[in-house]
């Protein structure tokens, strides 16, 4: 191993040395471990690079990171230097810090561990206690690698919640709630309310904000919230929307996929925006879309330049991994990261309305901590063959053997009677499921990141391009 890899390997066993929650279930931690003084604390001592920088913050259940790529790659596109943050990552940690579009180097990553290292010991012998945490320490390598590459926007997407969450220490130039639904409800709350009031935390006095919530319970907290706030509050179907639209005569075809792009058109408070195409399959992503567009054009309107084709350009040419990912056309084989119950019913949309081969093949593996039953309960009527696996990567999974007695319960529950298949891995379910796969089959791989990550390498290695034949 080399110096630079060696230096390289020991950055990021520093990083993941830390107290890290998302290898923990719920049940081990709670609201009071979070403390934002902690996350203030270290920034400062870091020279508050988050004050430097134009931030677009974004919460929300799901589509939070579609939302925040899109924006990021449309300004991106229209000429700006922008650094997006997202969690988790699906291959390599360098995935959650981007500056268009591209991973740090190896150097930097080096380089600014070096630096945050130093302020961490600092911390650690302090009386006060304030130890960071693993994201607390990736929230900050991304404002400073930020800061260091003098971006002119960042968009920071939310890990958990808002209110306590680690990048809720920006004075944003606007904040995104895209939606809310039940997910991390130990945590969060059990109702659509508390789990609002929660993410409207990030709400700041003065600052619009944009949301495509649409419960009423949870548009009445953001409105209670963004006036106390005096904060313009932006919403979907109210204030703006969008309307899927016929593809022109030569659509736009999709980076992601190669196949032709959905098209919207979304009106705002401001402008009407005619066939934007959307490259990430779903309907679901043509709601992100919307919202992340009329974003756009209110920055437009306070002056920030950016020209409709390069909008355009910049929705086109957006990648997404993960998410209802089609990584090989023969047979089709789509990774995706559905967690919850709102997102498990959008992948199942997304494939009802997409594709039509008549035998599916669904590779599941799931966390300890999410509602397995109301997952299963979705998804068990649109396969024939259920193949459940356990990913290898994080404690938090549910063994295979574990979760073919839940899955029985639920199919005697709803009356299913999907072929199951149980294996030790994700490279054993792959070969299971290649070996039932026909010209006349769909696989899909969901449940969890760490599943779909860990497909996705098997699959494809750390390349991006999409796999044109059936062997992999």
């Amino acid at each position: 191993m080399g110096v630079l890899a060696e230096r390289y390997q020991q950055s990021l066993d520093f990083l993941f040395g830390r107290l890290n929650y998302e290898r923990m279930g719920s049940s081990k931690y709670s609201t009071q471990d979070f403390k934002l003084s902690r996350m203030e604390e270290l920034l400062n001592l870091l020279g508050n690079p988050q004050n430097r920088i134009p931030t677009i913050h974004v919460a929300g259940t799901k589509g939070k990171g579609s939302t925040s790529v899109m924006m990021a790659e449309m300004l991106s596109a229209a000429g700006y230097r922008v650094g997006l943050f997202t969690s988790p990552h699906v291959t390599r940690y360098e995935e959650r810090i981007l500056v268009n579009g591209q991973q740090m180097e190896p150097e930097e990553l080096v380089e600014l561990v070096s630096e945050l290292s130093q302020v961490v010991v600092q911390m650690d012998q302090a009386e006060t206690g304030l130890s960071p945490t693993f994201f607390e320490l990736t929230t900050a390598l991304a404002w400073m690698q930020f800061a260091r590459q003098s971006v002119d926007f960042a968009v920071m997407e939310v890990g958990l919640g808002g209110r306590l969450d680690s990048t809720n220490v920006c004075s944003p130039l606007v904040t995104v709630i895209t939606n809310i639904s039940y997910d991390h409800t130990a945590l969060l709350g059990n109702t659509i309310e508390q789990i609002t009031r929660e993410k409207a935390g990030i709400i700041k006095a003065g600052i619009p904000v944009f949301s495509g919530v649409t419960q009423p319970e949870a548009i009445a907290v953001l409105e209670e919230i963004s006036q106390e706030k005096q904060a313009p509050l932006y919403l979907m179907q109210r204030d703006f929307s969008g309307t899927s639209v016929e593809a022109a005569e030569m659509p736009v075809l999709s980076a992601a996929t190669g196949l032709p792009c959905q098209q919207v058109e979304v009106q705002t408070p401001w402008s009407r925006l005619e066939q934007i195409p959307v490259s990430l399959l779903g309907a679901h992503q043509a709601i992100n879309a919307t919202l992340a567009v009329t974003v756009l054009d209110y920055l437009r309107q306070q002056g920030v330049e950016i020209p409709l084709d390069l909008l355009r350009k910049g929705m086109a040419d957006l990648k997404w991994p993960a998410r209802i990912e089609l990584v090989q056309k023969q047979p089709p084989v789509v990774l995706d990261t559905a967690h919850n119950g709102a997102s498990i019913q959008a992948l199942v949309d997304t494939l009802s309305a997409g594709f039509s081969e008549p035998d599916r093949v669904l590779i599941f593996a799931v966390t300890r901590d999410k509602d397995v039953q109301e997952m299963l309960r979705t998804l068990l009527p649109h396969f024939q063959t259920v193949i459940l696996t356990q990913y290898l990567s994080n404690p938090r999974r549910i063994p295979a053997e574990e979760l073919h007695e839940i899955t029985r319960s639920v199919q005697e529950e709803i009356g299913n009677a999907s072929e199951l298949v149980v294996t030790a891995s994700p490279e054993a379910a792959w070969s299971r499921a290649r070996s039932e796969a026909t010209d006349k089959t769909l696989i899909c791989v969901t449940g969890s990141f760490f599943i779909a990550a860990e497909m996705r390498e098997l699959l494809l290695g750390k390349t991006d391009e999409v796999l044109l034949s059936g062997t992999c």
